[in-house]
């Protein structure tokens, strides 16, 4: 029974270093969780209750400072006068306030904004907030009666109604805020003096960015572990998720903490053991969750077992180590002598073959690859094959498009030659037109003498000069040596033809025609050139995109990329009563 390479594979692994490692790990794992578990209850506990406790110290200090303003003397007196139709006045006002604020908050750190809010005016630091009394932090302040309220984080834009600044990224996207009615009063002469009736009491809102209770947790928690702060209606105040901030968690086992002031609890949440330690705060009333997984705390266990498992391990590295060697030249070598045949195939060289010497998976994936290597070559050539009789069937296809077209124009042009000149030149024009159709109906399509195809083109040009009533005139340019060199039949026709029907629509008399050629490098180059009313740019771009509706200029730069490849083909200069002139490339090809 023949044994697979694979298998002796992993025989091998199981038996020098999966076994010992498997039993090993399950005594050490479970002497983990044992010494752990406590441990880090206790340690991650401990973490969140002191970053609660930092948390209130923070907060605690705005809740105190605010209950200091109810009987600032300043502020009492300037409310208690203020006129809040008077603008001069109300800035005057504002400049007061926004220098106490700054003295009872803007030392306090995380603080990022201080206000007071009437319905008439915003005092403090200035915030897109549009209106702060149809917010319901405000709202929910005025409901408290003068008792602070900490309202969860909330996005802002959606708070203040300020939809265009979701088009941004801003930096306080996301705040949380204390909020209280101040009813400021003032203690003189032993008696206590309060607003006037019908005195606005203003809101104070200390806002701050969701960030500043991110930075305790994220510092201190165990890594991979998460954290969230929430209110009691489960509004997510802050939290390692940042997509989640001011959403409503939906875990009913938040409930059970809820009914708890602070603690631990071990559960499984989506299928993996967790350590939850929870604190609730004493300002806020929010509580702190820190989750982690058990998994996140074997890396204590490292200094435990590092005594232990060190013996273990040199054994198992000299024993690994030869069997590495072993392995590596068993697997090493056939993909070496694979990735050379491969280069080699890379290369073009579809004859590369390898010999099988094992029957495991590298000899089968070696026969495979000889076999890929010959069916490769096959297609190659197939397709090779296909495409050259493809473009063959494709260049007699165009040019037998050509006959049609050209022979129904002849046809009309005789016609109207008939009936407009009483048949006195018929006679000469038959004569012209056998030559023509001589040239035209030949067997072979393949190229043809330049000098063929000029004598065609005169008889083509005495007939339509005949019907045009010498319209129009042709000059030639040709450079004498290329009389004898090979071109697509019926070249130039498509191009005169526009010319004359098209160019030369407008005009009575003096249209010129000029016919060029020269020979340049191991090219040549013809010039089909007239003055006559010239191309629009959308004219002109239809014909280079083959959208036009001339089958035979299509048909031409069709043929003359088939034939000779992208780098060859024709060129159109053209513009509104500038002429036309057709620039078309060919490989110089003597007879």
């Amino acid at each position: 029974m023949r044994t697979t390479f694979r298998t002796r594979l992993l025989v091998s692994y199981v038996l020098l270093i999966v076994i010992p490692l498997v039993t090993a790990g399950m005594i050490f794992y479970t002497k983990s969780l044992e010494v752990v578990a406590g441990q880090a209850q206790q340690n991650v506990h401990s973490i969140v209750v002191k970053n609660n406790e930092i948390i209130d110290t923070k907060l605690g200090i705005v809740d105190r400072n605010s209950q200091a303003m109810f009987v600032d003397r300043q502020l009492f007196e300037l409310f208690n006068s203020l006129d809040p139709d008077n603008e001069a006045e109300l800035l005057a006002a504002d400049r007061i306030v926004n220098g106490a604020l700054r003295s009872y908050f803007a030392q306090i750190e995380d603080v990022y904004a201080y206000q007071l809010w009437t319905s008439y005016f915003t005092f403090g630091q200035t915030l897109p907030q549009g209106n702060p009394q149809d917010s319901d932090v405000y709202r929910e302040a005025a409901q408290a009666g003068g008792k602070m309220v900490w309202y969860p984080t909330y996005d802002f834009a959606d708070m203040f109604g300020q939809a265009y600044l979701d088009e941004g990224r801003l930096e306080y996207q996301h705040l949380y805020s204390a909020t209280r009615v101040m009813d400021f009063s003032f203690l003189g002469n032993s008696t206590l003096k309060r607003l006037r009736v019908g005195v606005e009491r203003p809101v104070l809102a200390v806002s701050f960015k969701a960030d500043s209770l991110t930075g305790l947790f994220e510092q201190s928690i165990p890594a991979d572990s998460r954290y969230m702060i929430i209110d009691p209606d489960n509004l997510i105040v802050a939290g390692s998720d940042s997509d989640a901030i001011s959403t409503r968690y939906r875990g009913e086992w938040v409930q059970e903490l809820h009914e708890q002031q602070s603690g631990t609890k071990r559960m499984t949440l989506d299928g993996e053991p967790v350590i939850i330690c929870f604190d609730r705060s004493e300002v806020t009333g929010w509580l702190s969750i820190v989750i982690t997984p058990e998994s996140a705390l074997v890396g204590e266990l490292v200094p435990a077992i590092r005594n232990s498992t060190l013996l273990l391990s040199l054994v198992m590295v000299v024993v690994a180590l030869g069997l590495a060697i072993f392995i590596s030249g068993k697997i090493t070598n056939p993909i070496k002598r694979l990735l050379v045949a491969m280069r080699s195939v890379g290369e073009g060289d579809f004859h590369t073959q390898l010999t099988v010497r094992s029957s495991d998976e590298f000899g089968l994936l070696i026969q495979r690859f000889n076999r890929m290597n010959d069916r490769i070559r096959l297609l190659v050539t197939e397709n090779y094959e296909s495409r050259l009789k493809e473009q063959e069937a494709e260049i007699r296809a165009l040019n037998m498009q050509m006959n049609p077209h050209f022979l129904y124009n002849t046809l009309n042009v005789m016609n109207w030659t008939a009936i407009e000149n009483g048949q006195k030149e018929l006679s000469k024009m038959l004569v012209c037109l056998s030559h023509m159709l001589q040239y035209t109906t030949r067997k072979e399509w393949g190229s043809v003498r330049l000098a063929e195809e000029l004598e065609w083109m005169k008889s083509y040009f005495y007939i339509m000069s005949a019907r045009f009533e010498e319209k129009f005139e042709v000059q030639y340019d040709i450079d004498p040596g290329l009389y004898d060199c090979k071109l697509p039949r019926l070249l130039f026709q498509p191009f005169v033809e526009n010319a004359i029907l098209h160019g030369f629509a407008h005009m009575e008399t003096g249209g010129v025609i000029h016919i060029r050629g020269r020979k340049e490098g191991a090219d040549c180059r013809f010039e089909v050139e007239d003055n006559g009313r010239g191309m629009s740019p959308e004219v002109l771009q239809a014909i280079m995109n083959k959208e036009s509706a001339s089958i035979g200029i299509n048909n031409t730069i069709a043929r003359i990329r088939l034939a000779y490849g992208d780098q060859y083909g024709v060129d159109i200069v053209s513009a509104r009563g500038q002429g036309t002139r057709i620039a078309i490339t060919l490989p110089y090809e003597p007879n």
